[in-house]
């Protein structure tokens, strides 16, 4: 190597041979791609800046000789991070967040931790000097896009912050990828345009209405037409008020793509709350618009970085899998969506600069999460106010997320989609609903044997694996949960449609990973009580088709189970409604389960004092690490595990293996997650059941742990006998 080089990345070739990308060609690279990423707004020059700038530091003669391999710590982000703010104060504090935590995360502003902007700012750095004159130089700043409010003063600042650093990431990230492994950089951006997916829609939605008749697809088709005239409405919020089985799906997703099209947005993200459910949607997109428009992300893969992990390949090789939202179509998470946009590692928020100029369709709107609904919704406004965002709450139940008299903090401005909810809620009505009370498992197991074709939808796990062992031997019998991967529930679900179609036995004990998404009809379904909004989606699933006069739904507190938290606020909520509507599943007995549920809950709608932290931060203290580590969707953290159910996943691990890794690898292994608690994690870890893979991808080896009919059984008694902790 010339020593007169400034160096910043250094691909081996092999046999002693490499290549070298200067910091100048790199940081200008980042510069150009991360200004790329918002060149719509007027701030895009403050994402140039941070490329620019951030790693001003790998230009000192500590780092150079670190990268020409003398084993020595450096911290080589600091420096950008001084730089910014001596070259534009105040201002330039925005700036110094991101450099500072380009590859260790967005740093808290004060704290006694070394890691905090204060500490950093202070620290004596190496010299820097030598730095091309190119990457010093300072334009005038736009003022940002946002205008602090007195209720909320510092959220938008900390907003603004996150979306400057998901530009600098990504560019960092995609810059690095394209020098170090090119090969992977060419699997990306190659993705139709959304002129091609609409067309592709279009011809889809009319093959459909062809061949389909009846009341039922008479209304869909009111659906469909009621979303498109909505598309030529600006951008902002909107709500569609469909009940299930109205085809609203495919119609939302119509009405996205003739949004977007019609005012010069980018992308579509499509939001769903459960893990389980999102290759039910995935599989209905994919029928219509093909296979490489669509992007599923939802198992979180998210590897540790340290300070000085950008020249260590395989912390490299981590970083670059990971998913950065680039398709037209995304399909993700409500974890994933609201996590990252208030997260602080750069894994996580590299994706959030692809939400400027996307439609976001929130499916099943009524499960945005209660402790954190506050903060959820600051967020949505936060985009469609400053970054061009559209936002749909998508939903048969409503939650009621409008401002209002008795809930002043609601979202201003939401445009209805369906001129009369009520009318189409009546129209598509083909159940009716009964309670039995208190109903002891094993007289349950037996009413679900006197049907021929049933679905019964329990609250946990737990209570389906035991109705599913009392109901053993049972004809047509199936079980459902997210103990199987997506594949395998892609499987499982064919055959329930088949013997549903073929008038066979057809006995399912589920989770509620079938309730939302999920197109299957039975003509009876049993529902443990929960809240309303989740009965609707069980009855959902009950003469969905409207083949018979009036599907039974039959809901029931199970006596052998007692439901905690959550669960039984929202079905004690239920109870209590239900007493005063005769129809539980109405508009009216929904929108009074909302205000009693939700509406009545004052602080808890921000259990985490999220919106308090970020309001301190008016002055620049932004408590980035605090907020990411305690912003959490479901307390329970989980973590995926990837089973090797089929030939196709196991070409794919064998892949990773061998070294052989493009970024689309980490996506297809999606379908081939189980997500387990952190405690059942470790034990298999431990116990050898489960080899970690370049330390990001964690794979199941001792398969006699995952059955046909269960999925993943590692609770099982025999699990822990010695002979079974070898895989």
């Amino acid at each position: 190597m010339a020593k007169e080089l400034q160096i910043a990345h250094v691909a081996e070739l092999g046999e002693g041979l490499h290549r070298v990308q200067t910091v100048e060609e790199h940081s200008q690279a980042v510069a150009r791609l991360a200004a790329q990423f918002c060149r719509s707004f007027p701030w895009s020059s403050w994402s140039r800046l941070a490329g620019l700038w951030h790693d001003i530091g790998k230009c000192s003669e500590d780092f150079q000789q670190r990268i020409r391999g003398k084993p020595i710590r450096v911290d080589h982000s600091s420096a950008g991070a001084q730089h910014a703010v001596k070259v534009l104060h105040d201002f330039g504090r925005v700036l110094a967040y991101c450099i500072a935590g380009h590859h260790a995360g967005l740093p808290n502003g004060a704290s006694n931790d070394d890691a905090a902007l204060t500490h950093r700012l202070r620290k004596t750095i190496p010299d820097f000097s030598t730095c091309p004159a190119s990457l010093l130089e300072a334009r005038p700043l736009s003022p940002p896009p946002f205008l602090p409010t007195p209720r909320l003063p510092g959220f938008s600042l900390a907003f603004f912050t996150r979306m400057i650093y998901s530009c600098l990431v990504d560019a960092d990230f995609l810059d690095t990828e394209r020098f170090m492994n090119p090969e992977a950089a060419e699997y990306r951006g190659k993705h139709p345009q959304l002129a091609e997916l609409d067309a592709k829609l279009t011809a889809h939605l009319a093959a459909l209405s062809a061949r389909s008749e009846g009341p039922v697809n008479r209304h869909r088709a009111t659906v469909l037409q009621q979303c498109l005239a909505a598309a030529e409405l600006p951008p902002g919020f909107f709500s569609l008020t469909v009940p299930t089985g109205g085809g609203k799906t495919l119609s939302s997703l119509a009405f996205a793509l003739k949004h977007a099209l019609k005012h010069d947005l980018d992308r579509v993200i499509y939001v769903i709350p459960y893990t389980s459910i999102i290759e039910q949607n995935a599989a209905v997109f994919r029928s219509a618009i093909g296979d490489d428009a669509l992007l599923e992300h939802h198992s979180n893969f998210d590897p540790r970085l340290k300070e000085d992990d950008d020249v260590s390949n395989g912390a490299l090789r981590a970083r670059l899998a990971t998913e950065n939202w680039d398709a037209p179509l995304v399909v993700t998470t409500n974890v994933q969506f609201f996590e990252s946009l208030f997260a602080y590692r750069s894994s996580r928020c590299r994706k959030l600069h692809n939400i400027l100029n996307s439609v976001v369709i929130l499916d099943e709107a009524q499960m945005l999460p209660v402790h954190l609904l506050r903060p959820c919704m600051e967020a949505l406004r936060e985009l469609t106010l400053y970054y061009r965002a559209t936002i749909v709450l998508c939903t048969a139940t409503q939650p009621a997320l409008s401002a209002s008299p008795t809930f002043t903090n609601g979202l201003d401005g939401v445009r209805e989609i369906i001129s009369r909810p009520e009318d189409l809620y009546s129209a598509l009505k083909r159940v009716s609903v009964s309670d039995l009370g208190k109903l002891p498992d094993v007289e349950l197991a037996e009413r679900l044997r006197r049907h021929e074709q049933v679905l019964c939808i329990v609250n946990t796990r737990g209570h389906a694996r035991k109705l599913f062992d009392l109901l053993s031997g049972t004809p047509g019998l199936y079980h459902l949960s997210a103990n199987m991967c997506p594949a395998h529930r892609s499987l499982k679900f064919a055959e329930i449609r088949a013997a549903l179609a073929a008038d066979k036995p057809c006995r399912v004990v589920s989770t509620q990973l079938v309730e939302a998404g999920v197109d299957v009809d039975f003509p009876v379904v049993y529902r443990s009580m929960a809240g309303i909004d989740s009965i609707a989606q069980a009855a959902g699933r009950c003469n969905r088709e409207g083949k018979l006069s009036t599907g039974t739904v039959f809901t029931f507190n199970p006596e052998d189970q007692r439901s905690e938290g959550h669960v039984r606020q929202t079905a004690e909520t239920a109870e209590f409604v239900g007493r005063h509507h005769s129809d539980p599943l109405s508009l009216d007995a929904v929108r009074a389960y909302f205000h009693a549920f939700y509406w009545a809950k004052g602080d808890y709608l921000d259990h985490k004092n999220i919106l308090t932290q970020l309001a301190d931060g008016k002055g620049g203290d932004i408590p980035f690490r605090k907020v990411g580590d305690q912003f959490h969707l479901i307390e329970d953290i989980t973590k995926p595990i990837i089973i090797p159910f089929d030939g196709r996943a196991r070409e794919l691990l064998q892949a990773i293996r061998s070294f052989e890794f493009p970024p689309s690898l980490s996506r297809r292994l999606q379908r081939y997650t189980v997500a387990v608690y952190q405690k059942q994690f470790d034990t298999l870890v431990n116990a050898g059941a489960v080899e970690i893979l370049h330390e990001q991808f964690p794979v199941l080896v001792n398969t006699d742990l995952y059955r046909d009919d269960l999925g993943l059984c590692a609770e099982e008694p025999t699990f822990h006998r010695p002979e079974n902790l070898i895989a």
